[in-house]
């Protein structure tokens, strides 16, 4: 049934595609490895890092998350590289004069992008969230860091009536210290409580509030009552006031949407990364579809010089491509425009580009 529509051709560059993404991407294993560990290597020796927690937990989350984030790259290097060579080999034209339409040649280049895009957003979704973890913590104990991981001066809305206030937050205690809050009913103040200092318990998953004091407030009538230790339940966490800037890149699907709901209501301008890294790692990997397109069309027709000038091309545009990931990232995150419109922008730019150059391709 699947030869009636895959035929020998097709098995051939479905072969020759994937066989070449697999093997420029342990090329590129060795040499991120190689540079970052020259890199890193003070800082694994400066704050004595454990080779087992080097290679199991901060080389098992490094290079899942660099060769997702580098798959732009590769897939368009692949795909030039491999077609090029057979445009090079007169490979492609007794295909295309045998009747064959482009659109019909291209037909297991997108199998082969389908395959890769499935496979990238399950690790997106799944996989890279989970091994980011090891590297986030190994990163913020052994590489960055922090000499003071307190936050201070936090304002959070907790609900559509209650607001808290931490003058700072030791996140190595999980205590915060000058905590108030504040209860409203409509924009009346119907109660206040003030305390020294209010502590995470890790065993109940609580909060306890030590040296408090509590101002109720009914119309006219005030009373206040004062206590050492008091055990609550607040819609809050430790995690809530870390202070690292990589968090949300080890959070999983669950932990990304049930914090965006939470940052919504209380407003504390993490908003936009979080929808950012949201929809991040379900457009990123339509690059597979956009670059695999612009890759064909760029590198196969035959060039005098063999691949080297549709190879440097392929080059210099796949690194245009993440590098405008980038700047529409930064555009959301200080300038303002909305996330779901800036992880599209690449695509759109260089969609229309792969467009154009379909168009141009030898038929």
């Amino acid at each position: 049934m699947l030869d009636k529509y895959i035929k020998l051709i097709d098995w051939y560059i479905i072969k020759k595609y994937l066989g070449t993404f697999i093997f420029t991407m342990a090329i590129f294993v060795v040499v991120i490895i190689i540079f970052d560990v020259s890199e890193k290597i003070d800082d694994f020796m400066a704050h004595n890092a454990p080779l087992s927690k080097i290679i199991l937990e901060y080389y098992a989350g490094f290079i899942p998350f660099n060769l997702n984030f580098l798959s732009p790259l590769i897939n368009f290097i692949t795909v030039i590289f491999f077609t090029a060579k057979m445009a090079d080999q007169t490979e492609i034209v007794p295909i295309l004069s045998s009747g064959v339409s482009f659109n019909r040649f291209l037909r297991p280049y997108f199998i082969s992008a389908s395959i890769i895009f499935l496979v990238t957003l399950i690790f997106n979704l799944f996989i890279i969230p989970e091994t980011n973890k090891l590297k986030v913590n190994f990163e913020n104990k052994y590489v960055n860091p922090k000499e003071d991981e307190s936050k201070m001066y936090t304002h959070m809305q907790l609900d559509n009536n209650t607001y808290i206030y931490i003058d700072n937050f030791d996140n190595k205690s999980k205590t915060g210290y000058k905590f108030s809050l504040e209860k409203f009913k409509g924009d009346q103040l119907t109660e206040k409580l003030v305390a020294e200092r209010i502590t995470w318990d890790s065993l109940k998953r609580n909060w306890r509030i030590n040296n408090y004091s509590v101002r109720k407030i009914d119309g006219l009538k005030e009373s206040m009552t004062y206590g050492t230790i008091k055990d609550t339940t607040l819609d809050m966490r430790p995690i809530d006031f870390e202070v690292y800037d990589n968090i949300f890149e080890a959070m999983n699907m669950r932990e990304i949407t049930n914090r965006l709901k939470k940052e919504k209501i209380r407003g504390t301008g993490l908003t936009v990364n979080l929808e950012l890294e949201l929809y991040k790692r379900f457009v990123y990997p339509l690059s597979s579809f956009i670059l695999t397109l612009m890759g064909v069309s760029l590198s196969s027709r035959k060039v005098r010089g063999g691949i080297g000038l549709p190879l440097g091309i392929g080059i210099f545009l796949s690194f245009a491509y993440i590098l405008s990931m980038q700047f529409s990232n930064m555009f959301a995150l200080k300038g303002g425009l909305p996330p779901i419109i800036a992880v599209f922008i690449p695509n759109i730019i260089f969609g229309s580009l792969g467009v154009y150059l379909l168009r141009k391709a030898p038929k």
